[in-house]
């Protein structure tokens, strides 16, 4: 159809139509000087109950919708604008053309007086018209709503014809399914008999969704082309292309067509330098079309519309509606995802991302039950634990050299008996198996995922898709180089910041447990360990979650400021700095417990100081392993229940109550019964756009550090990551379908640098995992305690083995207790944790031979275990195929199909021309035997008739 007969030029009082700005579209020179009406059909006087889904004809589909806010155009602009562009037209067109649009006041008239003129406002309109007429080329539909519930708010809705669609869809390659339908390769024997029993197993946990169970038929999938329609189902074309097909192929047109013919008139003076400023901005729109016009104010916001009402009673049935009932409910939340459904709504990208999340929470639950199974044998064998037991002992009467100067005093082991005890339920030998475990789970966690990943594919025809981008802009090195130093120095710039905040809590913990131990309450100072380590914990929690705030803007801005070649480079770019600089911000506080607390602390009588003032902290005589597991407790649940799911509920309520409080106070007083009929996009319109996947992807990468970096120290975790995930899929289930405007879908094959990241983290995992199981637990010293100094073979006097004696009269001036009787006697000799000699020894304080046994055997199962662990997770991942045999089978079989396909169809052509050949060769043969003969009338008897 040529546009000429899409947009009839018939008078528009012929017609109930609403008419776009036929004076502005006119002067710009795109179409008929007659006015070019949007709505070509008659009114549906019962389109109202389509609930704004179609145009007012109510039959064509609305695809895509853009909102702006309509403002009263200046009457000496319009005038300036006739003038400049010689409008002769006749009176009766002109009155025509002067109809203000509903919803705009009246054009000011030529002789009254000239309002002020607007120029930002008029640009953004001529910006508009433009912009909307460039559409209109390229073959859209158009319809214009001002006389909105929403007051000040103007929508323009979009739909894309059969043709614009059949043509991007052959551009955009994308693959849709033929007639041809073929079988898929079913199990057989054993493992069919095992796949029909865990189907009736699951049947229970089953979303009731049409489509979700395994399919035993599929249709042959084909990149779109309009010269083969023919082999593609046409028979209802308006359910062809679904939803967010459609959406995606007129995203992909605003996204391409640009507003740079539209010429401002030219006034005088200060106008004129206004108008020329205005149009360099313009042109700046010509790089990335509706995006720089979002980004300007032209538009305020551009989204494709949600099926229908998801709840309700006499709600018409569609896929929100489904999705809320079957997915987005916390009711369902022992059922699978429907994750197909998922992908026809929002897209494979998002749909992608709830796979993952789904197959991530799955493989939590065996991690969770070995952990907790690591968790109860720790309590379980905590009366037996010999060293606990010996500093719980009252009779061995050991006293402790003072955890501060002055102020503080001599303490007794044995008040750490509780601290001990606790610590054994997290540094038992289960935990080193639990380490490896999780270590092979990683592995076995990443190849099942690129398995089902592969499956997904399959399933939805992503097999042969490759992402295409062109580069948005060319720049040099010398272009890049001064964005490329100032992102250099502003994320070390940061990471710097959280290490200064991190030794700010550090000198606030010191500080703090000097001020308890001047207390004069015996419970108080009993407990100062606890204390300060809570108090501390939380600021470390507050900081995070506010940092991590800030990281995330200033991780945008840096990779703004860089320019990126692509749009897949500027996502994978923005990723990778947000995820260094929340990683640094979240995990800094927990390496500091697991690596560097009680390190560098010195020795009794030569401390090591910060500022010259405060002295560094030791670790409790049980190890700091359990004052590890406070903080990376805390600071996991923390981070989830305040940042991922407090955050994500209250916020976009809060900010849904203040858009509904204004919008009230902007409309008209029955604003309420307005609300019970306002249209589709009008009601999306109230909804928190879509921020993208980042923020979802990368709470889950931040707790899947905390599930693996230091499962050695916290066996809980998985438990409360799967405790946290089956929350987080509703929530998020119910965030898209209920709180955001629709996404555009956007194809994607795989999860991107996400996959990478997971990979790295996992690496890592296995390095610490090694280092806090060997530094920051007593496990190695046991066992060298064990196996080499112990005298009849068990650990009894191991707690002596581990403490240095120190004689108090070789304190420094000024660091002795100041009351040296507070346990009621005279001490000359207090202990302290360390392997160094006696101060009757020749080399009095001198590091013993004891610490050097122990730090090499250290080393050396750091070696082991890394090297160890790396193997078998590289065997896990080399014993696993990425792509499943089946999988593999039908995909060979869809390329053999589509061969033999069109090896029919050039045999069939073949035929069909060799049919055509014999009867044009048939019709042929009567003629040349019913032919003029040789005789009188023929060319060799010039005579002619006799």
């Amino acid at each position: 159809m040529r546009v000429n007969e899409k947009y009839s030029t018939l008078p528009a009082e012929d017609r109930s139509v609403h008419i776009i700005n036929i004076c502005a579209i006119e002067d710009i020179g795109y179409l008929p000087s007659e006015g070019t009406l949007l709505n070509s059909l008659s009114v549906d006087p019962d389109a109202e109950c389509k609930h704004g889904l179609y145009f007012r004809d109510g039959r064509r589909k609305v695809d895509y919708i853009l909102v702006y806010h309509p403002k009263r155009p200046s009457g000496s602009r319009t005038l300036a604008r006739r003038v400049q562009h010689g409008d002769a037209a006749p009176a009766a067109r002109g009155a025509r053309q002067d109809r203000p649009l509903p919803g705009k006041g009246d054009v000011g008239a030529a002789g009254g007086p000239e309002p002020p003129t607007d120029y930002h406002e008029d640009d953004k309109r001529f910006r508009r018209e433009e912009y909307e007429g460039n559409l209109l080329e390229a073959g859209l539909e158009l319809e214009r709503d001002e006389e909105t519930k929403i007051h000040g708010v103007g929508f323009v809705k979009i739909h894309a014809p059969w043709n614009v669609l059949c043509r991007e869809a052959e551009f955009l390659k994308l693959k849709m399914p033929t007639k041809k339908l073929y079988h898929i390769n079913e199990t057989r024997g054993l493992l069919k008999k095992i796949n029909s029993v865990l189907q009736k197993i699951t049947d229970p946990i089953q979303p009731k969704v049409a489509g979700h169970r395994p399919q035993t038929t599929k249709r042959l999938s084909y990149p779109f082309s309009r010269e083969k329609q023919h082999l593609f189902d046409l028979s209802d074309k308006d359910s062809f292309f679904d939803s967010k097909t459609r959406s995606t192929i007129v995203y992909e047109i605003l996204k391409r067509t640009t507003c740079t013919k539209a010429k401002y008139s030219m006034g005088q003076g200060e106008g004129r330098k206004k108008d020329s400023a205005l149009l360099s901005k313009r042109r700046k729109c010509s790089k990335y079309g509706i995006t720089s016009l979002l980004a300007n104010g032209v538009y305020s916001a551009a989204y494709p519309l949600h099926d229908g009402d998801y709840e309700g009673e006499n709600v018409e049935f569609n896929d929100r509606k489904l999705l809320y009932q079957e997915w987005a409910s916390y009711g369902v939340f022992y059922k699978y995802q429907p994750i197909d459904l998922v992908r026809k709504y929002f897209g494979e990208k998002i749909g992608l991302y709830f796979a993952w999340l789904g197959v991530y929470t799955q493989m939590l639950i065996p991690a969770s039950v070995v952990g907790i199974i690591v968790f109860l044998y720790g309590c379980a064998t905590v009366d037996e634990n010999i060293p606990s037991m010996e500093m719980c002992d009252q009779r061995h009467n050991i006293t402790m050299c003072p955890l501060c100067d002055k102020t503080c005093s001599y303490w007794k082991m044995s008040s750490a008996c509780a601290t001990a005890r606790a610590s054994h339920l997290f540094d038992n030998p289960a935990t080193v198996f639990f380490s490896v475990f999780m270590a092979l789970w990683a592995a076995t966690f990443m190849e099942h995922w690129k398995r089902k990943q592969m499956r997904l594919n399959y399933r939805w025809d992503l097999t042969g898709f490759e992402e295409e981008e062109t580069d948005k802009v060319k720049l040099t090195w010398r272009d890049r180089f001064p964005a490329y130093v100032t992102n250099l120095v502003s994320i070390v710039f940061m990471i710097a910041v959280t290490f200064a905040i991190v030794l700010g809590v550090i000198i606030y913990r010191i500080s703090t447990a000097a001020a308890l131990a001047m207390n004069s309450s015996p419970s108080v100072r009993s407990n100062i360990r606890v204390t300060v380590t809570a108090t501390a914990v939380i600021i470390n929690l507050v900081v995070i979650i506010l940092l991590d705030e800030v990281y995330g803007c200033i991780a945008r801005w840096l990779t703004k400021i860089e320019v990126p070649k692509t749009e897949k480079s500027f996502e994978e770019r923005l990723i990778f700095k947000a995820f260094l600089l929340k990683f640094v911000n979240s995990y800094t506080p927990i390496f500091y417990v697991a690596f560097f607390k009680g390190r560098f602390v010195g020795r009794p009588g030569d401390y090591v100081y910060i500022f010259r003032s405060f002295r560094m902290e030791e670790c409790a005589p049980g190890g700091c392993l359990m004052e590890l597991c406070i903080q990376l407790s805390i600071i996991m649940l923390g981070k989830q229940l305040i940042q991922n799911n407090l955050f994500e509920i209250g916020i976009p309520k809060m900010k849904k109550f203040i858009r509904y409080l204004r919008l009230r106070r902007q409309s008209p007083p029955d604003h309420d019964e307005y609300g019970k009929k306002r249209q589709r996009y009008e009601a999306d319109y109230t909804l928190e756009p879509f921020a993208g996947l980042t923020p979802e992807y990368m709470e889950m990468i931040i707790q899947f550090g905390f599930v693996t970096l230091f499962v050695a120290s916290f066996p809980l975790a998985p438990l409360f990551a799967l405790l946290n995930n089956i929350i987080e899929i509703r929530l998020d289930a119910k965030k898209f379908v209920t709180e955001l405007r629709r996404p555009v879908a956007v194809r994607a094959k795989d999860i991107g640098i996400w996959y990478n990241i997971l990979r790295g983290v996992g690496k890592l995992a296995v390095i610490i995992n090694a280092f806090v199981i060997s530094f920051t637990s007593d496990f190695i010293p046991r066992l060298v305690y064990l196996y080499m100094y112990s005298q009849n073979g068990t650990m009894h006097g191991f707690v002596n083995h581990t403490l240095s004696s120190f004689n108090v009269s070789d304190f420094q001036n000024g660091t002795a207790p100041n009351d040296p009787l507070d346990l009621g006697y005279e001490v000359q000799i207090c202990r302290y944790k360390d392997y160094r000699e006696p101060p009757w020894s020749e080399h009095k304080y001198d590091i013993s031979k004891d610490f050097w046994a122990v730090l090499a055997a250290r080393l050396a199962f750091v070696i082991v275990f890394q090297n160890l662990v790396m193997f078998m997770s590289d065997f896990v991942d080399w014993v696993i195929p990425d792509i499943p045999k089946d999988i593999s089978q039908q995909i060979h079989k869809e390329k053999v199909l589509m061969v033999e396909l069109f090896m029919r169809e050039e045999q069939g052509k073949q035929r069909l021309l060799g049919t055509w050949m014999e009867k044009d060769r048939k019709k042929d043969e009567p003629c040349n035997s019913h032919g003029p003969k040789a005789g009188l009338d023929s060319p060799e008897y010039p005579g002619g008739a006799l």
